[in-house]
Parts: C-alpha cells; sequence; structure tokens
C-alpha cells in the first residue's frame, strides 16, 4: 500500500485515545505483569513509546530532511526506558498523548510533499531509508505494540480460559513473534 500522509498522521493520531481507553484505570496486576523472562510488562512498552515520542521518529524525520544521507542517525537504544524513572501507568500514558500530539503538531507544519517523501536519510543498521519508508515503520510500529500490550494482558488469563485457548489467537502467538 502506497504510503498516504493523511491517513500515516490519523492513525498516529489515534494511538494514544487507543492506549488509554484499553489501559486507564487498569490495576497494576494487569499492567506490570509480563510474558515471562526477557518480555516487557504493559507498562515497560508504554515507557518505550514514549522514549521513541523523545529521541526517535521526528529526530530520524528531521535528520532526512536537513541532512540527506550524508548524516546517519544515531542508534536507537530501543530498552532504554527500562533504566528511567519509575512512573505510573496513567502519567506514562498522559506523557505519550502529549509528546505525540506535539510531534504530530510539529509534522503537520512541514506541509510535506510527495518529494519530501521520497527524500533519503541513512539508517545505521539498514543502510538507505526514505523518509516515507520512516513514517510508515512509525504507524507499523505503533501497531505492533498495540499487539504487543493486547497479548500481555491475554496472556495473564492464558490458564483461566482453559480449553477455549485452542480457539483464541493472541494466545498462540509468542512474544518472540515478529
Amino acid at each position: 500500500m502506497p504510503q498516504n500522509l493523511h491517513q500515516t498522521i490519523a492513525l498516529l493520531t489515534n494511538t494514544p485515545a487507543a492506549l488509554s481507553t484499553l489501559l486507564h484505570d487498569l490495576p497494576e496486576a494487569w499492567t506490570h505483569r509480563n510474558e515471562g523472562e526477557g518480555t516487557w510488562t504493559v507498562a515497560e512498552v508504554i515507557g518505550h513509546l514514549v522514549h521513541g515520542e523523545q529521541t526517535d521518529w521526528l529526530a530520524r524525520a528531521k535528520i532526512i530532511l536537513e541532512h540527506g544521507e550524508s548524516l546517519p542517525f544515531p542508534a536507537f537504544n530501543r530498552a532504554a526506558h527500562l533504566n528511567a524513572p519509575q512512573k505510573s501507568l496513567d502519567d506514562l500514558l498522559e506523557e505519550f498523548a502529549d509528546l505525540r500530539a506535539a510531534n504530530l503538531a510539529e509534522l503537520r507544519s512541514w506541509d510535506l510533499q510527495p518529494e519530501d517523501l521520497e527524500r533519503r536519510g541513512t539508517h545505521p543498521a539498514f543502510g538507505s531509508v526514505t523518509l516515507s519508508q520512516l513514517l510508515a515503520t512509525w504507524v507499523t510500529h505503533d501497531m505492533t505494540h498495540l499487539h504487543q500490550i493486547s497479548r500481555t494482558l491475554a496472556y495473564q488469563h492464558r490458564d483461566a480460559v482453559g480449553p477455549w485457548s485452542a480457539y483464541l489467537g493472541v494466545l498462540k502467538c509468542s512474544p518472540t513473534d515478529r
């Protein structure tokens, strides 16, 4: 599917509300459990999304627009949020919503044209990438973590559902599924 900037922005706009609707007022017993060793809790996933809003998506878009391929993106530490001070889930959700709103306001202010979406930058692992690919990845990253959160919440009932687990696809997904 070709990149449609308006649809991309619409999906990115909806993520904070979707997360808030799903997670607001859930007890820590749900939001601070993971799927086992090496996996993240729901709260840690939201912390990761906050970190991405602070340091990744818009920063890389700016590099593409200002420097092209001459300045590689800095590496992104996907687990940096695990060392951040602990915050409540509601505080993390609010921070994510505020950062996302500010980032999307800035993105809209750029008045990107189709030719801008084809501009290229240099990813430290993938090499040459387009702004269009970066923006599509931002949306898909959101969807990946919405799926991860749903899977982590469902995991808490994996034993309680009994034989119905055979029909519940979310319980068949593995944390290592890509």
